[in-house]
């Protein structure tokens, strides 16, 4: 099941997500402006992905509200969205460790891949600013989502014998 089939709602409307809903709404000297062009695929993904981690939030076990989530719960969001991942990354003992294109199957487990996850994280970050929370304790901004990114990085980099280095600029 793909955590992002559920049909959307609007979480913020929830009185455990209204705060930062609030905090944003009052910073603004008149009412929200309406936007008559249609979203962008990139705003829309956003949307999804905010309303996919509240709705995570709100099935949490305890329940935790948006202004008690850390890093910790941000990295416990990013392993629970492990399980619908699409990319191969074999484990140290697999023979194809290191093989970009493996010429057999493999019971090496299905993961989210680090670019899927750096952008979610990205998009996420943004969304959180977004609905009035402080950038200051932006929890997908943590030094531990950080680490946790470029570890997933290296692993599957190394495991995929795929190196991710920096794209050049353009002058």
């Amino acid at each position: 099941m793909d955590p992002y089939s559920h049909t959307t709602h609007n979480f913020t409307s929830h009185q455990d997500f209204t705060s930062f809903s609030t905090l944003a709404a009052s910073g603004s000297s008149g009412s929200p402006a309406v936007s008559t062009s249609t979203p962008s695929r990139y705003e829309n993904q956003k949307r999804r992905d905010w309303n996919t981690f509240c709705q995570y939030l709100k099935n949490h076990h305890p329940p935790l509200f948006l202004s008690q989530c850390s890093g910790a719960n941000v990295l416990e969001f990013l392993c629970y969205l492990d399980q619908f991942g699409k990319t191969k990354v074999h484990t140290l003992i697999c023979p194809f460790y290191g093989h970009p294109n493996p010429p057999a199957p493999c019971p090496c487990p299905l993961r989210q891949a680090w670019g899927s996850l750096d952008a979610l994280i990205g998009r996420l970050r943004a969304a959180y600013e977004e609905n009035g929370g402080a950038p200051e304790v932006n929890p997908f901004g943590s030094r531990a989502v950080k680490l946790y990114l470029r570890e997933i990085r290296d692993v599957q980099s190394k495991a995929r014998g795929v190196s991710y280095e920096k794209k050049k600029r353009k002058r």
